[in-house]
């Protein structure tokens, strides 16, 4: 086991932690910020997405030794009251069914934003391809998206 000292949500936390210890692991079990969810363990699913550096990130596959003094973001750390223009377009176009992907998802539409101001339907496919909604709510989500990029109300 080893000390590490991460940068989450703007603070910073220390962890013990094994070096192939996945960052999921270090967010949900020891600093208890469990709104990145386990789907695959493969990195397949985008469950577990999180922004490291701004780069959208499967936080299954990040060991924590790998991380060294990079920022990381969570869907908590995202905005502190839910009104980040993604989290009120995600409610104004109903995106959540059952939920299990929406943090993933939103970090990913996060960074896309981030580098695009104004996607396209193609950027916003690119992207968020990667990304399983069980609940088929892919329409809404891109609707979201692009909601958002014109500034929620």
């Amino acid at each position: 086991m080893a000390l590490y000292k991460l940068n989450v949500n703007g603070k910073e936390q220390s962890v013990e932690a094994m070096d192939d210890m996945p960052l999921l692991w270090v967010l949900r079990d020891l600093l208890n910020l469990t709104g990145s969810k386990y789907g695959c363990g493969v990195g397949a699913c985008g469950a577990c997405t999180v922004l490291v550096d701004g780069e959208e990130t499967r936080s299954c596959l990040m060991p924590v030794s790998e991380l060294g003094n990079k920022k990381i973001v969570t869907i908590e750390g995202l905005s502190k009251d839910g009104n980040h223009p993604l989290q009120k377009a995600w409610v104004e176009h109903d995106v959540p069914q059952c939920g299990y992907c929406q943090a993933g998802q939103i970090m990913a539409a996060a960074s896309l934003l981030t580098k695009k101001p104004k996607p396209t339907d193609a950027d916003i496919d690119e992207v968020m391809g990667g990304h399983i909604c069980r609940c088929g709510t892919y329409q809404r989500i891109r609707e979201a998206i692009h909601l958002a990029a014109q500034g929620a109300k």
